[in-house]
């Protein structure tokens, strides 16, 4: 430290040869400055699993046990931390996705969790049976309610095509709005569900997610088809019905009334 060759950063944790740290460095300088158990956690996880563009400083840190504050590190109590909860990215400690994930749910806003974990499967990290598996063991944490609603879109749908159709239009019919034709085939296309006298369709998906690219972009070519034909379309998926059935059915019955219904 006299000859200027080591620059204390935190108590027991020194920088060599210079302070111009990089993001990872000062993120496991703050991990070591607060034990061998500690990890990198919260929005300074996500940031090293390359989940958000959101600086990691200053360090949210997770640790097993009590410890003094060390400012400027945000640290966390986490007694609850298992080895499945550990790992190693970019050789710094860190929480591992599925945690991250749990502690980000109890921190952040639902849209952004929602990203985030979008983020994470287009990046191919998310393991929906890791996640299940986490929140089996963390009832009581602050995350868990929000982290179950936000993968519900992964899980895979209870619904079969006709289960799906038959589903929606009970909750039509409950909601009072007019019954919709079905399979009707209007300008060459087959149509899931139809409204003549409003010219609006909602197409049923089973499937979240579409077979190929090939299959993505007719999808996009035939909905504006529709519409140069002034057919309005929008997509109802069988994990969305799950999930909101009440909200998917308002929002199809706003479409309706500007479409010109009068309910």
């Amino acid at each position: 430290m006299r000859s200027g060759r080591l620059h204390r950063l935190y108590r027991g944790v020194f920088a060599v040869g210079h302070t111009n740290l990089s993001l990872h460095a000062q993120c496991l300088a703050a991990v070591l400055a607060c034990g061998p158990r500690a990890l990198l956690s919260h929005i300074s996880a996500a940031w090293l699993w390359d989940l958000t563009k959101t600086s990691p400083l200053p360090a949210s840190v997770s640790a097993p046990q009590h410890r003094r504050r060390r400012p400027p590190i945000r640290l966390h109590e986490a007694r609850s931390l298992t080895p499945e909860d550990r790992t190693l990215r970019e050789d710094i400690p860190v929480t591992s996705l599925p945690r991250t994930l749990l502690d980000l749910a109890a921190t952040v806003r639902f849209e952004w969790l929602e990203k985030m974990i979008e983020r994470s499967e287009d990046l191919e990290l998310f393991d929906l049976r890791a996640v299940e598996e986490l929140l089996a063991r963390s009832v009581g944490h602050h995350g868990h309610g929000r982290l179950r609603k936000a993968i519900a879109l992964y899980k895979p749908s209870s619904f079969t095509r006709s289960t799906l159709e038959k589903r929606f239009l009970e909750l039509c019919l409950e909601a009072g709005l007019p019954q919709p034709r079905t399979n009707f085939v209007i300008h060459g296309f087959e149509l899931d569900c139809y409204w003549p006298e409003c010219r609006f369709a909602v197409e049923l998906d089973v499937y979240e997610t579409h077979g190929s690219r090939a299959a993505f972009e007719r999808d996009r070519k035939r909905q504006e088809d529709l519409l140069l034909a002034g057919i309005a379309m929008t997509r109802v998926t069988g994990p969305r019905l799950e999930r909101e059935p009440r909200r998917v059915i308002e929002r199809v019955g706003r479409l309706l009334a500007q479409r010109g219904w009068e309910g």
